[in-house]
């Protein structure tokens, strides 16, 4: 019998590869284990988000660069900060990233899609993912993707990522044209790293995919089953055990790193307000 198409995305397939028992109370379990409270960075980037998707679905006339600062106020929420005047601050700073990246950016020149949610086969797995923003250069899709956190990015970063690969692959699939450069987008220093695959790379990264699909699927197929074990779902403690929703279910976990402040996510600035990673 042919196998079944195993549906996953990659934030779920990282998941896996990171740690198999995060995998289980995020997926698995039911009802899932109470997770720790909400953390600034998510806040942060799921406004800064938010802002984007809406400027670009504006009316060209209304996407201004005052426009944008506003949606964020808009999406503003204070969850995860240590009190008020920490998230009255980074509501300040989330409004100036936002409205110096729309500086940067033509109102005019429409994506190809904004949140495009994109799908691509491949074997055994039928791979998904939403993606920022896609644009359209000279015939080909190009993947834009935007990050808000405190990591200093490198073309590594965009070169290594499952994340985009799958993304480029699935548009290309979607959307019936070529993709192949992925792109990050730091909004905090506004930076932007880029990497260019050829058919090579994608087909190695989507069989990378595959492979880690079928874990998944054999996995799952235990849980449900009633036949999964500890060793099934192994912990793998690290130093991003810290910053783990599920710490408090996880000895092991606990044990490998320090806890953190639901604040400690954010960056720092100097005082001639230049970005620094926080500590």
């Amino acid at each position: 019998m042919p196998r079944r198409l195993y549906s996953a995305t990659p934030t779920r397939l990282t998941t896996w590869l990171d740690c198999p028992r995060r995998y289980r109370f995020t997926y698995l379990d039911r009802p899932p284990p109470v997770k720790g409270p909400p953390w600034a960075h998510n806040t942060v980037g799921a406004v800064v988000h938010n802002a984007l998707a809406r400027w670009w679905r504006l009316p060209v006339n209304a996407r201004t660069v005052a426009r944008a600062g506003a949606l964020v106020d808009e999406y503003w929420t204070t969850e995860g900060f240590r009190d008020d005047d920490q998230a009255a601050a980074w509501r300040t700073r989330s409004r100036e990233m936002v409205q110096r990246y729309v500086e940067t950016l033509d109102p005019n020149d429409e994506p190809r899609g904004v949140e495009r949610t994109v799908t691509v086969m491949h074997g055994g797995a039928a791979l998904s993912g939403r993606i920022d923003r896609v644009d359209e250069r000279s015939d080909e899709l190009v993947v834009v993707d935007y990050k808000t956190g405190r990591h200093v990015l490198t073309v590594d970063d965009a070169r290594s990522s499952l994340a985009l690969a799958v993304y480029a692959a699935a548009a290309a699939r979607t959307l019936r044209r070529p993709c192949r450069r992925v792109e990050l987008h730091h909004l905090p220093s506004g930076d932007v790293v880029a990497w260019e695959h050829d058919e090579h790379a994608l087909n190695r990264h989507l069989a990378r995919a595959e492979d880690v699909a079928l874990e998944c699927s054999q996995a799952d197929q235990a849980f449900k089953a009633g036949q999964a074990t500890d060793a099934m779902f192994p912990p793998r403690p690290s130093s991003s055990c810290g910053w783990c929703d599920f710490r408090a279910h996880c000895a092991e976990g606990r044990g490998a790193a320090p806890s953190r402040p639901s604040w400690s996510g954010l960056a720092t600035y100097a005082p001639n307000g230049e970005l620094h990673p926080s500590s």
